[in-house]
């Protein structure tokens, strides 16, 4: 098991130890910790689709309204 040392403002320190009160810390921090890599690897995958999306957009053909209009209506039953 690995050991962490950070500082944190004296507020946000108490309020954590009231709000685990009673509880094991070190259980509680690991999975925050956890929590926060899984969103960061979120954020990144969303990223990386946004990024995909774009690129396949750019290079899409421009469509007008009239043959866009079209399509709606060939779709519809």
């Amino acid at each position: 098991m690995g050991t962490v040392n950070f500082s944190v403002p004296e507020d946000v320190k108490r309020a954590f130890n009231e709000a685990f009160e009673g509880e094991n810390k070190s259980a509680v921090l690991a999975r925050l910790m956890q929590r926060a890599v899984e969103e960061r690897e979120r954020q990144k995958r969303r990223a990386a689709a946004i990024g995909a999306l774009l690129r396949l957009r750019a290079r899409a053909k421009p469509v007008s309204e009239s043959t866009i209009r079209k399509a709606r209506r060939r779709g519809r039953p």
